[in-house]
């Protein structure tokens, strides 16, 4: 089923929910919930299109949920808490890496200020936990609601240690190939993987079952930040929206760089951040293409992918919704933005 046709099917459920989470109503906090409106994509603020993000992370689990033998709509409150917390992430890493601009808009600290953001994004991580009690309105037991809890707590803290990493690497001169894939595992995998499970816990699926998922959806959202990866550096800036060769401009550490800089001392002088400029994009470019970046990261994104496959057929799951979430892994591996 193509992607589009899933999110038509689930994605009017999901912005539902979220919507019901945020609520608001009281005039002395119209600014307060105009910037929690504006981050999650539901309104304008005079600043273009309305941009909501892609919903991945909550799809994701309503579509295990159903795979898992579930209701899909059982998890609907599992799936609007993983999406706070993506989104809360967001306000803070545009905030940690000084971006002005998410999704072709403002971010919400170039518009209200970096204080106001922080509350908000602290606001979006009270509201994934408000969101998962609405469990039990769904008729989730008290001990499924507790353990959904400590697993999104415990993904949060995942998400703050992958953070950690990330920012210290920036000033590291040496980062290895496994350093990158320890800091991607918490900091993109281990939401993902939260996301699958929350959707076979929602289904009553059983330890087994759900350490499958969470397999499944851990080596999913590492390939998922590996095409991420190539895509900042080899991406059509006609189709990502994004200048050529961001990453270097940056001179962010992402796996096939990382890859090179290992292997090629040539590589890691144009690299360095120096006052002069260091070396060109299309220098840099062309040595992380002889030293076998490109080719090394696109194979280790096949590796994941089927590897994450492998752990969805070991979970056993629906034979309609496997279909489904084998689509949805093809559609994110093979994009192109």
């Amino acid at each position: 089923m193509p992607l589009a046709t899933l999110f038509s099917r689930y994605l009017p459920a999901i912005e539902n929910e979220l919507r019901a989470v945020v609520a608001g109503g009281d005039p002395a906090l119209a600014e307060f919930y105009e910037m929690l409106n504006y981050h999650m994509g539901w309104v304008e603020h005079g600043q273009g299109p309305v941009v909501s993000g892609k919903r991945i992370r909550p799809l994701l689990t309503l579509l295990t949920c159903s795979a898992a033998g579930g209701a899909a709509e059982r998890a609907l409150p599992a799936a609007a808490a993983v999406e706070f917390i993506h989104n809360f992430s967001l306000i803070h890493d545009d905030i940690q890496d000084n971006s002005p601009e998410r999704r072709g808009r403002p971010t919400v600290w170039k518009l209200w200020g970096q204080p106001q953001a922080i509350n908000a994004g602290d606001a979006l991580f009270t509201l994934a936990h408000l969101a998962l009690q609405r469990l039990a309105e769904r008729g989730h037991s008290a001990q499924t609601s507790l353990i959904a809890m400590s697993l999104l707590d415990e993904t949060c803290l995942r998400l703050t240690q992958g953070q950690h990493l990330d920012m210290a690497f920036e000033s590291r001169e040496s980062v290895t190939v496994a350093d990158y894939m320890q800091m991607i595992e918490s900091k993109t995998g281990s939401l993902i993987a939260a996301s699958a499970e929350l959707g076979a816990l929602c289904a009553g699926a059983d330890e087994a079952a759900r350490a499958q998922y969470r397999a499944f959806g851990l080596c999913l959202g590492l390939a998922f930040q590996v095409r991420d990866d190539i895509l900042g550096i080899w991406g059509d800036s006609a189709v990502t929206g994004k200048s050529a060769a961001t990453d270097i401009v940056t001179r962010k550490k992402s796996l096939p760089i990382v890859y090179g800089l290992e292997r090629n001392e040539s590589l890691r002088r144009l690299y360095a951040p120096e006052c002069n400029g260091g070396g060109s994009v299309g220098e840099i470019v062309r040595a992380l293409e002889v030293t076998g970046a490109r080719d090394y990261a696109e194979a280790e994104e096949g590796r994941l992918s089927e590897t994450a496959l492998t752990h969805l057929a070991e979970a056993k799951p629906e034979a309609e919704a496997a279909v489904s979430l084998r689509q949805l892994t093809g559609e994110l591996l093979g994009r192109r933005q």
